[in-house]
């Protein structure tokens, strides 16, 4: 479940991050690159239970 959301995050922050380079708005940028971020860890943090709990 943990990286289901951390992939729907990443999903969101790239959309973001988009539309954010294309209406050069220098704070959407610097919340969708701390969106990304966060994703990632989200997703590795997912990935290291998964694997504590040996199911990966």
């Amino acid at each position: 479940m943990g990286l289901l959301g951390a992939v729907a995050a990443a999903a969101s922050a790239f959309s973001t991050l988009r539309t954010a380079r294309g209406d050069k708005d220098k704070l959407a940028l610097a919340n969708a690159a701390a969106s990304i971020a966060v994703a990632i860890t989200g997703a590795a943090l997912a990935v290291r239970g998964l694997r504590k709990d040996g199911k990966a």
